[in-house]
């Protein structure tokens, strides 16, 4: 298992973005959190076609954190269901990792 991931979120908004971005940064469950420029998706909702602006994130944080980051992110968002992703960093910088590793958590 690698040793740290990059969580890829999407929200409603960038206040929102930043609201979750803060919390879990301050409770030690990331790392960093980069908020990216907003996007406009295209999706499938009960049924229906439907279109939204949105704000996404990308959340660098432990592998062994990342189960516990998706659940806090979750919790924090205004989404039922949220699109929340981990993806496994295959390699990474040592320098860039073991800061990872050092800042997300105890």
């Amino acid at each position: 298992m690698s040793r740290i991931v990059s969580v890829y979120a999407v929200f409603a908004d960038a206040n929102e973005a930043q609201r979750i971005a803060r919390t879990v940064v301050e409770e030690k469950l990331t790392a960093c959190a980069n908020i990216l420029g907003p996007c406009h998706s295209i999706y499938r909702w009960q049924g229906a076609v439907e279109e939204a602006d949105e704000v996404t994130a990308i959340f660098k944080a432990r592998a062994d954190q990342a189960e516990e980051l998706t659940a806090r992110i979750a919790a924090l968002h205004s989404y039922e269901v949220p699109a929340i992703a981990v993806w496994p960093v295959e390699s990474a910088w040592p320098a860039y990792a073991n800061w990872v590793e050092a800042e997300g958590g105890d």
